[in-house]
């Protein structure tokens, strides 16, 4: 296949911001963990794909439930409205715990 560029599991982000390895990240559409640190403006890796534990919003979360980033608070929650959907979850997370494990969907 001659146009076939990459897998796509792992692309490469850039952000405004300073990034810190583990860190959801947003790039326009896209979400990702962050691979590595990386300074203000510096490319770096974030896998779209995969299990990752973050950290989620107060609210219990059921096994299979589609999980949204809330990026103001960088964090999981289940509220659609004004947030990007990720992916789902793996496990239940209590009201009280403060991570979740979700697998991203790789989605735009």
């Amino acid at each position: 296949m001659r146009n076939y560029i990459q897998r796509g599991d792992t692309l490469t982000f850039t952000s405004a911001d300073a990034v810190a390895a583990g860190q959801g990240v947003t790039m326009g559409a896209l979400f990702g963990i962050a691979a590595v640190d990386a300074a203000p403006g510096d490319g770096f890796e974030a896998s779209i794909v995969g299990v990752f534990e973050l950290p989620k919003a107060a609210g219990a979360i059921e096994a299979g439930a589609k999980v949204y980033w809330k990026s103001d608070t960088s964090t999981v929650t289940t509220t659609a409205t004004g947030n990007k959907l990720i992916g789902a979850t793996t496990v239940a997370a209590a009201d009280g715990a403060t991570t979740t494990e979700v697998r991203l969907n790789g989605a735009v």
